[in-house]
């Protein structure tokens, strides 16, 4: 059976996609810093799914822990969905959206790959794509944000797409 790691678990796709998971029969994780939501979103989620959460507090940018925890929990596989969200607090504090996100992310591939899980679901976001030239906006418009936080996502992005083009291991 696979042990998923959910990075941000607790948000809000994250917590829909472990409900997703769990109605699955699929094992998982949550691995969530609580800086985007309540820990009672648990308590929710269990109420929903009828099951207890496997869940650690953490940050992404602790490579030791996620080590720790991909290796104590067998995990296969990972859905990352960490990161600092907001456009408008992007705009007043940019150098912490790209710690989290960017190095954030890079501290998550590092675990990943001393571990050998090369299993990665991205959750990019629409605001990469800045100004629309048209709608519905697709995957072959133009990239180009007009904000830090989808600037790192393009980076992340970016990092992804040089990760499988040298190294076809990684499922991205």
């Amino acid at each position: 059976m696979n042990n998923v790691l959910i990075t941000g678990g607790l948000g809000y796709i994250g917590s829909h996609t472990a409900s997703i998971l769990a109605k699955n029969n699929i094992k998982f994780l949550i691995f969530d810093n609580l800086s985007n939501c309540k820990i009672e979103v648990i308590q929710r989620l269990e109420q929903i799914i009828k099951q207890e959460i496997d869940f650690v507090e953490g940050d992404i940018k602790d490579t030791d822990k996620l080590i720790t925890i991909i290796q104590k929990k067998n995990i296969s596989s990972v859905l990352h969905f960490a990161a600092l969200k907001s456009v408008e607090d992007s705009l007043l504090s940019p150098i912490e959206y790209y710690e989290t996100n960017i190095s954030g992310t890079i501290s998550l591939l590092k675990a990943m790959k001393i571990t050998n899980v090369k299993n990665l679901v991205f959750s990019s976001s629409a605001s990469v794509y800045g100004e629309p030239d048209y709608l519905p906006i697709d995957e072959l418009h133009r990239v180009e944000s007009i904000n830090p936080y989808g600037q790192t996502k393009i980076v992340v992005e970016e990092i992804l797409s040089d990760l499988v083009k040298y190294d076809n291991s990684w499922s991205i």
